[in-house]
């Protein structure tokens, strides 16, 4: 992967968001306000969260059918849950915490050794930024591919934080673990045997998306992470313990979740969604700022390879489920949303769905 980049695409450098609210804490540059139509309202930013489906996650990974049927009602109607008693060592996810924070405490020079280059999602900066026009997140990111390990590029990965590889490997090995054993459950809901997903999809890759979200001094007027769906199989996110900011679009409401101590949220990704023939649902979601304390996260994401062919499986289409989605090849996929910036879920109606009248 050294020098090799991505194949999604090319992509705009920003400055830094962490740097802005250091020296000038007070400035709400233009790129950064959302319009009037976008920004999060008074009850968006209040400490009111919800509490979305909660799994347990040793009780499903033992097949218990109560369990079960809370995954399948969360991912049909919620698209997204929380896990507890996941089997992820607390060391494993302080220590996962720990790193990114330490990255970014690091000084502006050295940060930007790591930073994206136009032709990569991997490094420090923004996502997606394709034009000088379009409205910024308030927040600096981390991308990068962790497994399989032999397409790591290493340039970007901070060679002078102690444990930093450690900590990211270890993390990486519990959360792909963690990943398949919810996706095998999925498989056997959608009426497969246990490995029928990743029969499917074959060789996957995992990427982490690490997020510091400064304090703002006007959190109604800017977003952390603008609405979007993620284009991948699975997520799961770590959030953080104390500062809540993820919220998500459950019945056409902003929901804020709360953070559980040491949980992991999930979220199904568009590919679930186009697989399953839009029986498992993934859901728009963004990220709101405060005033006063910065946030940090980690998404980790399991996606496919470039080349593979997705669209709705044999057993999620039949004469009462007619086929909702084309079917595409997954970069080009992956071109067209980031090529659109965030917005939302327009792209899975733009490009893959199939109109009623079609039929």
């Amino acid at each position: 992967m050294e020098d090799k980049g991505s194949d999604w695409g090319k992509f705009l450098q920003v400055p830094s968001v962490q740097e802005l609210v250091r020296n000038y804490p007070q400035s709400l540059p233009e790129r950064y306000l959302q319009l009037p139509g976008d920004r999060p309202v008074v009850p968006d930013i209040s400490p009111f969260a919800f509490d979305i489906p909660i799994l347990d996650f040793a009780l499903l990974a033992k097949g218990d059918e109560d369990e079960t049927g809370k995954l399948d009602l969360a991912c049909k109607e919620w698209g997204f849950f929380q896990i507890i008693n996941h089997g992820v060592v607390e060391e494993v996810l302080l220590n996962m915490k720990a790193a990114i924070a330490a990255f970014f405490e690091l000084p502006l020079e050295e940060k930007n050794k790591y930073a994206q280059a136009g032709n990569d999602f991997q490094g420090y900066g923004q996502s997606c930024v394709i034009s000088e026009e379009q409205k910024l997140d308030w927040c600096d990111l981390v991308f990068l591919v962790t497994l399989p390990p032999e397409i790591r590029n290493l340039k970007y990965w901070p060679d002078t934080i102690p444990g930093f590889k450690d900590a990211v490997e270890r993390y990486s090995k519990e959360a792909q673990k963690v990943a398949e054993e919810i996706c095998a459950n999925k498989s056997l809901l959608l009426g497969m045997d246990k490995d029928g997903l990743k029969r499917f999809y074959g060789k996957t890759k995992q990427a982490m998306r690490m997020n510091h979200y400064p304090p703002c001094s006007r959190p109604d007027l800017v977003l952390g992470l603008n609405p979007h769906s993620d284009p991948d199989i699975i997520t799961l996110l770590l959030q953080d313990d104390e500062v809540p900011g993820l919220q998500i679009r459950h019945k056409h409401e902003w929901i804020l979740v709360k953070p559980i101590r040491n949980a992991i949220v999930v979220n199904v990704g568009d590919v679930v969604e186009i697989l399953s023939n839009g029986t498992y649902k993934s859901i728009e979601h963004r990220a709101i700022t405060n005033e006063s304390q910065a946030r940090v996260s980690l998404a980790t994401i399991t996606i496919p390879y470039d080349e593979l062919e997705i669209g709705p499986m044999e057993c999620a289409v039949d004469d009462h489920r007619p086929r909702m989605y084309r079917n595409i090849k997954y970069v080009d996929y992956v071109r067209y949303t980031a090529g659109r910036k965030m917005e939302g879920k327009s792209h899975l109606d733009n490009i893959l769905k199939i109109k009623s009248t079609s039929f």
